[in-house]
């Protein structure tokens, strides 16, 4: 191995994140050689945490450091209300608008026949269970506007409503501080599909 070696390793790993090419992993590799050793050690510190401590929960199958999670425990949430979601990071993304204060549930995933994605490889049984005990009365489904997220509310939405749970779709269209003349037909024909009232 070249004096190098250890350097060469730790852009190798760096270049198996996702988004980081061959340049962007030596910038990185470069910049952490350039930080104090307590830098790089809180850095090494929070990357074990994550793989050690971190866990999904039980019931809503979001990211957690306790089971059952933040969501699925706070006395502030409306139980009465499921938003479903494709990934953990959705969670974060819905969160972030402060506009819902219901419970989660995380798929881990989207309906996707030619990756080898059934229902059996996602996180609808439990959904179906939570539904089933009769405490729940909507379920909002807020996976991705794309074909896979598409096919997957269709599907899920066909298994909810003879539960006799209210069933919704977010909204989708025009993103807000676009033009209309650069978007595609599909955005346009869901926003003309979804337009409402003033």
């Amino acid at each position: 191995m070249t004096e190098l070696g250890p350097l060469q390793a730790l852009v190798d790993q760096l270049q198996r994140l996702p988004g980081i090419g061959a340049k962007g992993a030596q910038r990185l590799a470069f910049h952490l050689l350039r930080q104090p050793r307590d830098d790089v050690e809180a850095l090494v510190g929070a990357i074990r945490d994550v793989k050690e401590r971190i866990t999904y929960c039980s019931v809503c199958h979001n990211i957690t450091d306790a089971d059952p999670c933040y969501y699925c425990t706070h006395d502030g949430r409306d139980r009465s209300v499921i938003c479903v979601v494709e990934d953990p990071h959705n969670v974060a993304a819905v969160e972030r608008t402060k506009e819902f204060n219901g419970a989660y549930h995380v798929l881990m995933g989207a309906l996707s026949p030619l990756q080898g994605v059934g229902p059996d490889e996602l996180r609808i049984k439990s959904l179906l269970d939570r539904v089933g005990r009769g405490e729940v009365a909507e379920v909002i489904l807020a996976t991705n506007p794309n074909v896979e997220g598409e096919a997957t509310a269709i599907y899920l939405a066909k298994l909810l409503k003879p539960l006799g749970v209210r069933v919704t779709r977010i909204a989708m269209g025009l993103p807000v501080g676009s033009d209309i003349e650069y978007a595609d037909d599909v955005t346009i024909h869901k926003a003309m599909e979804g337009r409402r009232d003033l």
